[in-house]
């Protein structure tokens, strides 16, 4: 693999979770950084999953990593 690796937690969906992308490629909906950490581990890529909310190559989109659920109305 050529280039950095480009990783992209999108926004809570309205029913909750977040898409997650690397190098363009959707790899599930997550529900915590549980999720992220092993779709990430999935594609080739090993991290603890203390560690998600802290690596520089993760772009959170929207909110930070503490964020899962729809957002709140109003």
């Amino acid at each position: 693999m050529s280039g950095p690796i480009r990783v992209i937690v999108h926004p809570p969906s309205p029913s909750g979770g977040r898409r997650v992308r690397v190098d363009g490629e959707i790899l599930g909906l997550a529900h915590d950084v549980v999720d992220v950490a092993e779709f990430l581990r999935r594609a080739g890529l090993e991290i603890d999953p203390a560690d998600v909310a802290e690596v520089p190559w993760i772009d959170w989109r929207g909110v930070g990593p503490e964020h899962w659920g729809p957002e709140a109305g109003g």
